[in-house]
């Protein structure tokens, strides 16, 4: 009788490539590839620049009615001036407040409603549906109850900001609240910790990240209301602006007013994005 191979025998051995991992590639173009900080604000002026390049090509061939596209020289000249002479940091100033007023009334009420329906069922059957069917009607939608109930004051301009964040926020917060891990919760109800302290210790802290990115998104939100919020008897602000200037087809202001709000957006965006780091800086620590 013939003896059997050892059961090693006959196998081919793997290939080096399968002995160990693959080591992880770096380059522009793949997924997940760090990149040095250098390539980033290369490629972010690159890409921030060649609209505007495209744009002055525009404006040079001359095909094209200044009425329709102004050229970006013409445009910066129209900021210039309403700089000096028409009062844009004013406008500026007071839809920066308006802004950041319905924000913070928002981020105010929505946070602890958004945690509690994300951290209690009873909650979230009781709330979601309704805030859900509440947050697809326009905003616009509701200025004749505004002017009704809160006049045509300050007051209305923040309430129609505050309308059109404040039902994505909570449902976007109860979101990231869902997202922490159920084995931290389990944990924490296995010491001991009590509903108040589920909450407050535990689920809370690990939604932090989460609920500052969804601040920084819903941010953004309430700069697109601006200009639907000073259809409300407004007298002044860049939305107010914009639509001045669309009566008298005066494109340049309003490109001029677009550009600014899109900069201040930019620079709220990125403090967004430092002030998260400095909290949360383990979360870009490299592997």
């Amino acid at each position: 009788m013939s003896q059997l191979p050892p059961p090693s025998a006959g196998l081919a051995a793997p290939p080096p490539s399968a002995a160990r991992p693959k080591r992880r590639s770096s380059g522009l173009w793949t997924v997940r590839a760090p990149i040095s900080r250098r390539t980033y604000w290369v490629l972010a002026l690159v890409g921030l620049f060649t609209p505007l390049v495209l744009w002055a090509a525009v404006g040079l061939w001359g095909g094209i009615d200044p009425v329709f596209m102004p050229a970006p020289l013409a445009v910066l000249a129209k900021t210039w001036t309403w700089a000096t002479e028409t009062g844009l940091l004013d406008d500026m100033g007071i839809s920066i407040y308006r802004v950041v007023t319905g924000f913070l009334l928002s981020a105010v009420i929505a946070l602890p409603l958004g945690l509690l329906i994300g951290s209690y069922r009873s909650v979230q059957a009781l709330l979601e549906p309704l805030t859900d069917f509440v947050r697809y009607m326009p905003a616009v939608a509701f200025i004749p109850l505004v002017m009704l109930w809160v006049g045509i004051g300050e007051g209305s301009k923040i309430a129609i900001i505050f309308i059109g964040t404040f039902f994505q926020m909570v449902l976007m917060v109860a979101e990231d609240v869902r997202r922490v891990p159920a084995a931290q919760v389990e944990a924490a109800q296995t010491m001991g910790a009590s509903r108040s302290e589920l909450v407050e210790k535990v689920i809370f802290p690990s939604a932090k990240p989460a609920l500052m990115d969804t601040m920084r998104i819903t941010m953004g939100w309430a700069w697109t209301y601006l200009v639907v919020a000073e259809l409300v008897a407004a007298n002044s602000g860049l939305g107010y602006a914009i639509l001045r200037a669309q009566r008298f087809l005066q494109t340049d202001t309003i490109f001029a007013g677009i550009i600014v709000i899109g900069l201040i957006g930019l620079i709220t965006d990125q403090l967004f994005r430092l002030a998260h780091r400095r909290a949360f800086p383990w979360l870009y620590l490299k592997g």
